[in-house]
């Protein structure tokens, strides 16, 4: 098994990610959460907790240029998006509409040498007050205690 198949394991096994997770949708009150390897050509998913029945489980795949994770991964900077349909930089993008998402916030994972691993992320169909400085700081600290986890 390489290295990045080892990581993505190791997360999806982990019962810390899975607090993460749990706690990110119970403080956002978004009902999926998921830990995500982002590489240029591919998306899988490490880890996730699914209360809105998206359909994802950890292993799962998703083309990658349907992701806003991937944009994520050129700029290396989160989004953080209360409400789609209200954004005018995000209402007509192709990623919310075809997954049918309202809110979403997303947080590069670096490994500790500073490499891009991936992404820590939630979504929700409903609008959800994400954009305040709390959420920020706890995607922030979690994405960097996964990345911690990948030394």
């Amino acid at each position: 098994m390489g290295e990045d198949a080892f990581r993505v394991e190791r997360l999806r096994a982990d019962p810390a990610v899975t607090a993460m997770l749990e706690r990110i949708c119970d403080i956002t009150t978004m009902g999926f959460a998921a830990v995500a390897r982002v590489t240029d050509t591919q998306w899988i998913a490490c880890q996730v907790v699914d209360r809105i029945e998206f359909g994802l489980e950890a292993g799962d795949e998703l083309a990658l240029k349907t992701t806003i994770c991937d944009e994520i991964r050129q700029s290396g900077q989160a989004v953080i998006i209360d409400t789609v349909s209200g954004n005018p930089d995000w209402r007509t993008h192709p990623t919310p509409i075809l997954y049918g998402f309202e809110s979403y916030i997303s947080f590069p994972i670096r490994l500790p040498d500073g490499a891009f691993f991936g992404t820590l992320c939630a979504i929700d169909p409903q609008p959800r007050p994400i954009g305040t400085p709390a959420v920020a700081l706890l995607f922030e600290r979690f994405a960097a205690e996964i990345g911690a986890l990948l030394a």
